[in-house]
């Protein structure tokens, strides 16, 4: 069975770190790019981050560059998402997706449609 699962999240003060691991099963990661997202309830998803098939090339939106931090391990057939300095409107639902064509070297942005495979989600709670 494909899939991506997510873990990591959980309560956090504001100010504080988590990291994120999104890992696959029944496939390679090394094949796929990977982004990060997260979805408030009420509100559109928002691509966050995203990183290459070799992780020689990272994507960050505005809301989190210089905060989160991307990367992957392929030999682990996992990718990270650090988040540092955390803000209560960090708080949501954190995804991860993974798709051959997303997040290609040279192209900026984050794709956040039409991806092949999706996790199921990381709670993400900043809160004092």
């Amino acid at each position: 069975q494909l899939q991506l699962v997510e873990s990591g999240g959980g309560l956090v003060q504001p100010g504080g770190s988590l990291r994120l691991s999104c890992a696959a099963s029944g496939f390679s990661l090394d094949l796929y790019g990977i982004g990060w997202f997260r979805q408030v309830p009420g509100k559109e998803r928002e691509g966050i981050s995203c990183i290459s098939k070799r992780g020689d090339w990272t994507n960050y939106g505005d809301s989190v560059a210089g905060r989160f931090t991307i990367s992957r391990d392929n030999a682990k057939n996992t990718v990270y998402l650090q988040l540092n300095n955390l803000k209560p409107e960090d708080t949501a639902v954190y995804y991860c997706a993974a798709d051959p064509s997303t997040c290609l070297p040279g192209i900026h942005g984050i794709t956040t449609t039409n991806l092949a495979y999706w996790g199921q989600g990381t709670q993400v709670t900043v809160s004092s």
